[in-house]
């Protein structure tokens, strides 16, 4: 965000060119990091087509297009389509909490029904610490067996084991990802596909040793040190500061 409160979409197309440059595959515009929710249909209509026209190819995006009102969801997914970028990481509506199963399962299947799309790859977002509307595992197969053409995946940013752990047993063959990184090794060992987290914005190197099956304690406990900081500090605020001196930009700030 730039000093007016509009979105800095040169500094966000900049930041996206310097992470893949060290080594992340794709970037995830307006998940959570990178304050989705709040910004307008309009501004991250514009962020996406400005990280097309900063060098970012549309297959290394996973796009945020989920908002609390279905028409928005709808028309950013479709906006995305548009643009090549198939990927889309989708938020359920998050205002009215305690939604049935039924109810999350028919929201998602009316997305896909009214987008009417095959090239769509959904990826649900389940993160109910936010959200407080989660999409669990047997409702995420059931959806995955009604569209199997477009269910693609999960990003589940719960930092519960035992529901990531269900996940890679009821929809194996869809792309598990989790946020919290300290439960990348086992999801790698236990099949699962990687992650979309915020720390790989500051530190993708510590994030990248994480994935591999046989991971060095010393990297797991590298991890452990940083969220140890990290807890101190306000979780948005805190990462654009560090971006701030690791680029000498103050801008961050």
């Amino acid at each position: 965000v730039g000093p007016d409160g509009s979105l800095d979409e040169a500094r966000m197309a900049g930041h996206a060119r310097d992470l893949l440059a060290k080594g992340v595959e794709g970037v995830a515009p307006f998940g959570t990091t990178g304050e989705g929710p709040s910004f307008s249909v309009t501004e991250r209509r514009s962020g996406l087509e400005a990280l097309l026209r900063g060098g970012i190819a549309p297959r290394q995006i996973v796009v945020g297009t989920g908002c609390a009102s279905l028409t928005d969801t709808l028309a950013l997914t479709r906006h995305a389509l548009e643009n090549g970028v198939v990927r889309c990481l989708v938020l359920p509506p998050f205002f009215y909490k305690n939604l049935s199963d039924d109810a999350v399962y028919a929201l998602y299947a009316t997305l896909i029904d009214r987008v009417a799309d095959p090239r769509l790859r959904l990826y649900v977002y389940h993160i109910p610490q936010f959200s407080s509307v989660g999409i669990w595992p047997d409702t995420l197969r059931r959806l995955a067996d009604a569209y199997p053409q477009v269910v693609a995946g999960v990003k589940d940013s719960a930092g519960d084991w035992t529901n990531t752990a269900r996940l890679l047993d009821r929809v194996p063959h869809l792309d598990v990802l989790v946020g919290h990184e300290p439960d990348l090794p086992k999801l790698m060992r236990g099949g699962g596909a990687g992650t979309i987290c915020g720390i790989a914005n500051v530190y993708p190197d510590i994030v990248r040793a994480l994935l591999t099956r046989d991971v060095a304690a010393a990297d797991e406990a590298r991890m452990a040190e940083f969220l140890a900081v990290l807890a101190h500090f306000p979780f948005l605020p805190a990462f654009k500061t560090i971006k701030a001196a690791q680029s000498g930009d103050a801008a961050w700030n």
